[in-house]
């Protein structure tokens, strides 16, 4: 893995993560009561850099999660974290949980 991501390759990676939560809907329910999104708007976060970055927030808090989906994707646990800087909205707060 990389240590550092564009923001290409940072919303590639966070893409991933939407898609792969779509498709289950008791993840799905969840990223919707965290984001305060609407299925609706779905589409709309998609295309949105800041979005993308909620999504990575909300996956990076639920280890189980995380893991479920980097087996899936074949990523490293680390790739969404380094995806996540890349993308607007890092505050650099979620690194002291990854010390």
């Amino acid at each position: 893995m990389k240590s550092r991501l564009n923001r290409e390759e940072a919303e590639a990676v966070a893409l991933r993560a939407l898609a792969w939560t779509a498709a289950d809907p008791e993840l799905l329910g969840g990223f919707l009561a965290f984001s305060g999104l609407e299925p609706a708007e779905l589409a709309a976060a998609a295309r949105d850099p800041s979005a993308l970055g909620g999504l990575l927030d909300w996956l990076l808090a639920d280890e189980s999660a995380l893991l479920a989906f980097c087996a899936e994707a074949r990523l490293a646990p680390e790739e969404p974290m380094a995806a996540r800087a890349a993308l607007p909205g890092f505050s650099g707060d979620h690194l002291r949980d990854w010390a």
